[in-house]
């Protein structure tokens, strides 16, 4: 007989077993086992059943033996042979047939030994009776129907006997079968507890934990059947959910850092932007751009460099940081002796251990790296700015990116206000053109009369002619008098301005002025309303009707002047006079024709056009036309 032991390592072999096996398999197993206690006990019933139900068929046919004596006796009293002989037939049959049983119907026996032993009592006794009738019949007498009828009676008590034991042993079992249907539902809960109900709870918990945030929750991988799995792959799962979770909170975290030093990048660049803008003077912006680009850089020093006009040398223009030494050794490079003097579109950075000469004076003031930014105009290098570290550095590409955009926006103000310099020379050039042509045209003509009345007036002195001379020193005087009115006329030509959004204001002016300096009434008429003119334009304009009434003071011998605004459907100045006029197919006098030209002039700078209407003896008509595209005030 096997030990303790050997038991208990048979039951934990099983335990395994049992928590390797495949879900169907337990299920199988475990509903196999009910179907075959349920075949069993259903079997049992069947049986018990089918004992009663042919113990009972033989009661009854123990009762036909009964009946079938008593009617022997009768059939002796009536003396028939024929119906005798039937009734001994069918009561051999009957016992017959309790022995063999009926194939067609449940009828048989019990075969315990009281039954049996009461079968043989009443076949012998039968089998006496017929003896004692000596081949004949068997016709009993009462007394010998009394006795059989006993035995009989003894045979029907041990087969109710019999089925009373069965009918007991029925209730047993059905009162056996209900504790089973109850504890086998019980067993089946249990086990679809422990198979099924358990493990799903134990998932379904798992999974609120991981809807919580809980990421380490596991589930325990007890078995080897679907469940077992499912708790494995809920677990793969979670750990690779914990992962991705743990990457994505670092890919957060270095996202997070990357946009505030973006941020930061950007916010310098709008810094920078705003300084350039706002910066006066070359100095200035390479001043403040060289801090700030020290600055993004983290360098310990910082010099900026720009190309002469020849493109011979890089002039210091601004730095900080660097030795006095250093400083004055460095003010001028000349380009391709170093690779600080050798600017590149791209920043890049140069060990300074590796370099020359350039390196003994960074190495000896205590700098090992330079980082070189180039200044690029249009895709020309034009200058750079050299970082220098005492440590090594090791910039990023957004820290390169970062460097290269502050010195493209660097280079971009440098251009710009080199670009705004040359406008200014040109806006100068061009004034300094328009007063020389204005002078010419006005002053330096009334001098050029004036030199030859001189000479005439010498001419006659020395030829002794009084008259002439004083008709010479009258004539200068008049033509004294008159380059004077010229200078005034210029100098109120030159000061006058628009005030900004309307023309009107100024043009009223300018008629107040005329009138004072010709004594010739002036009128203004305005017609319509219109969008305002530019400012450049307005003064353009109020230049071309300034010298319109020039000529008109000069040459017309007008009595009266008029001025037309009409605003739409386009800009439109008409000077009408009501002088002497002049043939247009023979051309204007000299002085007119040069102020026309000077009027056409700056009317085309505009875009207008100026026309003109005379004819002798009935005045003049000047029109400025604006084309409608260009009286929009931007």
């Amino acid at each position: 007989m096997p030990g303790p032991e050997v038991r208990s390592t048979e039951t934990l072999q099983l335990s395994q077993g049992w928590n390797r096996a495949r879900l169907a398999t337990k299920v199988g197993v475990l509903g196999g086992v009910l179907l075959c206690i349920a075949l069993a006990s259903i079997g049992l019933t069947l049986w018990i059943g089918w004992q009663l139900e042919g113990g009972a068929a033989a009661v009854n046919e123990a009762g036909r033996l009964r009946m079938q004596t008593w009617r022997l006796v009768r059939q002796d009293a009536d003396g028939s042979g024929e119906p005798l002989r039937s009734l001994v037939r069918a009561y051999d049959a009957s016992l017959q047939l309790l022995v063999d049983g009926d194939p067609s119907r449940p009828l048989f026996l019990p075969r315990d030994d009281a039954t049996l032993r009461a079968y043989r009592g009443v076949r012998e006794a039968w089998q006496q009776l017929k003896t004692a009738s000596a081949g004949g019949l068997p016709v009993p007498t009462a007394a010998q129907a009394e006795a059989l009828v006993a035995r009989i009676d003894r045979l029907v008590d041990a087969v109710e006997a019999r089925m009373a034991g069965w009918s007991s042993l029925l209730s047993s079992v059905q009162l056996a079968l209900v504790g089973l249907a109850i504890a086998a539902a019980m067993i089946f809960l249990y086990a679809s507890h422990l198979v099924v109900f358990a493990p799903v709870d134990r998932l379904r918990r798992g999974l609120q934990a991981l809807e919580q945030g809980t990421l380490g929750a596991r589930v325990a991988e007890d078995s080897q059947d679907e469940f077992g799995d499912l708790a494995r792959g809920f677990n793969r799962m979670a750990q690779r959910l914990e992962a991705v979770y743990r990457g994505m909170e670092d890919e957060v975290r270095a996202k997070t850092a990357d946009l505030r030093l973006e941020q930061q990048r950007l916010a310098m660049l709008y810094e920078a932007t705003a300084f350039a803008a706002a910066a006066s003077s070359p100095r200035d912006l390479a001043l403040g751009f060289a801090e700030r680009m020290r600055r993004a850089a983290g360098a310990d020093a910082v010099a900026l460099r720009w190309l002469d006009p020849s493109r011979q040398r890089m002039v210091l223009l601004a730095s900080q940081g660097l030795p006095p030494a250093m400083l004055d050794a460095e003010r001028c490079l000349v380009p391709g002796d170093c690779h600080c003097g050798s600017p590149t579109p791209q920043a890049r950075v140069i060990p300074v251990a590796t370099e020359g000469q350039r390196a003994s004076r960074c190495a000896r003031a205590g700098f090992v790296a330079v980082t070189a930014v180039g200044l690029t105009v249009q895709g020309s290098v034009m200058g750079e700015v050299d970082l220098l570290f005492r440590e090594p550095p090791s910039p990023s590409k957004a820290d390169r990116e970062l460097l290269d955009s502050l010195a493209s926006h660097l280079a971009s103000a440098m251009d710009g206000l080199r670009s705004a310099a040359l406008q200014r020379e040109a806006a100068v050039a061009e004034e300094r053109g328009m007063l020389a042509r204005e002078l010419h045209d006005s002053i330096a003509q009334s001098l050029a009369f004036m030199k030859i009345q001189l000479q005439l007036l010498e001419d006659a002195q020395q030829g002794g002619k009084a008259d002439a001379a004083a008709r010479l020193v009258q004539e200068l005087g008049l033509g004294l008098k008159e380059c004077t009115a010229d200078v005034r006329a210029l100098l109120m030509h030159f000061r006058t301005r628009t005030d900004g959004d309307d023309l009107l204001p100024a043009l009223q002016q300018t008629l107040q002025k005329f009138r004072l300096q010709s004594g010739v009434p002036a009128e203004l008429e305005v017609a319509g309303h219109g969008a305002p003119l530019p400012a450049d334009v307005q003064v353009q304009l109020l230049h071309v009707v300034q010298e319109a009434l020039a000529n008109v003071r000069k040459h017309a011998q007008a009595s009266q002047v008029q001025v037309r605004l009409t605003h739409q459907p386009h800009w439109q100045i008409d000077v009408r006079d009501d002088g002497r006029g002049f043939d247009l197919a023979a051309g204007a006098p000299d002085d007119s024709h040069v102020g026309l030209r000077i009027m056409r002039e700056r009317a085309a700078k505009v875009g207008a056009a100026v026309a003109l209407e005379s004819q002798p003896g009935r005045g003049t008509l000047v029109r400025i036309s604006l084309p409608e595209s260009e009286a929009v005030n931007p």
